[in-house]
Formats: structure tokens, sequence, C-alpha cells
């Protein structure tokens, strides 16, 4: 099912105070409805490097959810990151460099975002934090089993890691980019299979502000690699023009 359909039946959930930027909410299906409506806990992904996750956009995205959901978490990608700048052409170091760079600034812009909405119990976490988790652990193993075997996940994980990175490098992607993309968006994907099993939760919202190309594989079909069936996904994005800015 398209962004463009479900537009049409977006939830009314429109923050109630005035000053703050209102959001609407797009879940991907029937099933995802079902879980937003639950509650439960809503999961935001930050990507190192994304414009579009300003801690001011972060602060008011918390103050909305914060009145739609139990629990909300924030993850950022701090892993295959320095990857990508090798792959790019950078020498070693300076891809450390950069890599670091980039993540600490996102964590800062994260930190800054949850301090100003004010909101407690909002965690913050960098996948790296997982790995040693015996759940991140067997889902990452299927993500990378679906890799090998599942062609339409495969297509779809590279259409999205090429999209990606042609608009952050302005460039053809080439082959080493293309696989340092993949093993970026397979270390995010367990979130997007199963946050309940990784943060202990009943169900979980992961939320985008655009649809991705991996939805409707993970989501939307019924062999293969799919979400845990408490797992759902919705397209998160502003609804009006900003208001006044939340306090850093």
């Amino acid at each position: 099912m398209s962004d463009l359909l479900l537009s049409t039946t977006a939830l009314d959930v429109t923050a109630p105070r005035p000053d703050r930027l209102a959001f609407e909410a797009l879940p991907y299906s029937g099933d995802c409805r079902r879980i937003w409506q639950r509650g439960d806990h809503l999961l935001i992904g930050v990507s190192p490097g994304n414009s579009y996750f300003s801690h001011q956009r972060i602060a008011e995205l918390l103050l909305w959810a914060g009145e739609l959901f139990e629990s909300i978490d924030i993850v950022y990608a701090d892993l295959q990151v320095e990857a990508q700048y090798v792959a790019a052409g950078y020498g070693p170091e300076h891809a450390r460099r950069r890599a670091a760079k980039e993540i600490k600034t996102t964590h800062r812009r994260i930190q800054r975002g949850v301090e100003a909405a004010g909101l407690p119990g909002v965690g913050v976490h960098g996948l790296s934090a997982f790995t040693g988790d015996p759940a991140y652990q067997r889902l990452h193993r299927s993500v990378l089993t679906a890799l090998e075997a599942d062609r339409e996940f495969r297509e779809a994980t590279e259409g999205m890691a090429r999209a990606f990175l042609a608009a952050r490098l302005g460039a053809e992607v080439t082959p080493a980019e293309l696989a340092a993309g993949v093993a970026y968006i397979a270390a995010e994907l367990p979130f997007f299979l199963d946050t309940p099993s990784l943060l202990g939760k009943p169900s979980s919202v992961a939320c985008y502000h655009v649809q991705l190309p991996l939805t409707p594989v993970l989501f939307g079909r019924e062999e293969g690699l799919r979400a845990a069936p408490g797992q759902a996904y919705a397209v998160i994005r502003p609804k009006a023009h900003r208001p006044q800015p939340v306090a850093a």
C-alpha cells in the first residue's frame, strides 16, 4: 500500500497545544494502525548527517508523541558510518575522524532535543549498544540471511541504499559504496523487525518522515523476512508550518 493511498486516511492526532508543531501519522497498514492505537511505544530512528532531525524537530516530535504513547525511545545509527566513508575513498584515519564527528554531532543534537522537550523517560541509544544483545544478533543474522536468499528483500535494500547514497554523495554509487550502504541499513533493520524484543515493549511503532522502499517488503507481504506481529511502521511528518521555536 502506498504512502499516497494512506495519506487519505491519516490519523487525526494533532497535538492540542497551539504552540507546538502538529504532525500527521500514516500507519502503513491496518495492522500497523491497530498497533499505533494501542499506544505502547514509539521508536524514532535518527541517521547521522540527516538535517531533517534538528534538535527543534526532535523536541516538537517528542512533545507531540508524548501525549500518544506510554514510552518513547530514540535510536541513532553509530555502526557502519566509518565504513561508508572508507568506501567513498577516504583514508582510514580521515574516515574514522569524520564518522566520529558525525556521530557525536547527532548524539548532541538528540540530547538537546530531549532536554528542550522536557519529557521524562525518553530513551536515547546508539545501535552499538545492542550488538551484544542476543535478540539483536538473532535479528541481524536473519537480515543477512535474507540478503543472500530473498531477492525481493535484497533488491529493496539495495534500492534504498542507492537512493540514500546518491542523495548524500551526489554521484553514481560504486559497488563498494553500495555494499557499505547495505551494511549500514542491515545494522538498523532489527529495530524495524522487532523492537519489542529489543526494548522489552508489548508493541512498538517505528517511524520516519517518509515511506521507505523496504516498508512494503517488511509490512506488506505474506512470506519472506517480515516484521514481528507486535511491530508497526508509520510515516510521521509535519502537518503545518513551523510555530515559534522550542527553547533549546
